[in-house]
This record gives structure tokens, sequence and C-alpha cells, in this order.
């Protein structure tokens, strides 16, 4: 079974801790070799693992960037911070080219979901930021708590 890295337990912690989603923007670029340094467990590149924490992690990717989104759209200074900590979640997890695909394709479903739906910041669009941000939470702490080491 592929458990997940200790230093992608720790930003998962970090983040539940914080109660940061990370974030991404649809216009994200692949830039860094995903497939690069892959465990030897890991999927080969044109294949998505089956791995039981791919679920949540996807679910997770979803939530940072529908938070991410709203954040820019409220005027939040820090928004960005959520696209780095996507970002960081990426690179720490260092899945297979298809596993990330997935995570992004995520990331960018979340975005446009409430893109689609939110010209301004309404007051209905900071109560969806809490409650992401509180799902964002829990499901982290059940990522660590289920796959950590």
């Amino acid at each position: 079974m592929f458990i997940l890295r200790p230093s992608c337990l720790a930003l998962a912690a970090w983040l539940a801790v914080a109660g940061l989603p990370a974030t991404l923007h649809p216009a994200f670029a692949e830039a860094s070799g995903a497939g690069e340094n892959a465990p030897a467990d890991a999927a080969p590149e044109g294949r998505a693992t089956d791995a039981p924490y791919m679920a949540p992690l996807a679910r997770l990717s979803a939530i940072l960037g529908s938070v991410h989104f709203l954040r820019t759209l409220c005027g939040d200074p820090n928004a960005r911070l959520y696209r780095d900590k996507m970002t960081e979640l990426l690179a720490a997890q260092k899945a297979s080219e298809a596993d990330r695909r997935i995570l992004v394709a995520s990331f960018n479903s979340g975005y446009r979901a409430f893109e689609s739906t939110y010209r301004v910041c309404t007051p209905a669009a900071r109560l969806a930021v809490e409650r992401y941000q509180k799902e964002g939470s829990s499901l982290s702490r059940e990522i660590s708590a289920r796959y950590g080491n």
C-alpha cells in the first residue's frame, strides 16, 4: 500500500491547524516535473493510482480551488496563499503525472464552480468560504490520521 509522504502529511496537518485550504488557479501551469523522483510504488506516468487517499485529496483540492476563488473575489489580500499551498501539496505528494492531473483538475473544477455563480462577493460567498474551510480542515485531519505512518 502506498503511504502519504511525511512532508505531505505535515502540510495537511498545517492546513488543518491553520484552517487554510491551499489553492491553485485554473491557469496553473504544470511547470514542475511531478513524475520526476516518483517512488517505485507509484503508478506509471500514464495511469492514475488506485490509492484510497486520492479521493479525499481530490476533494481537498476542489475545496482549495473554491476557497481560492471566493477569497480572491472577496478581496482577501492573502488569497494567493491558497494557490501557493496547493502548489506545495502537489510538490509534497510527488504523485504520478496522472494523479497530479486529477488533483489539478479537481482544484480547477472547484474554482470554476464558484466562478460561474459569483461575480461579486456576497454574504453567501463568505458563508461558503467559512463552510469550505471547516470541511477542508476536517478532511486534512482525516487524511493525516487515516493514511499517515
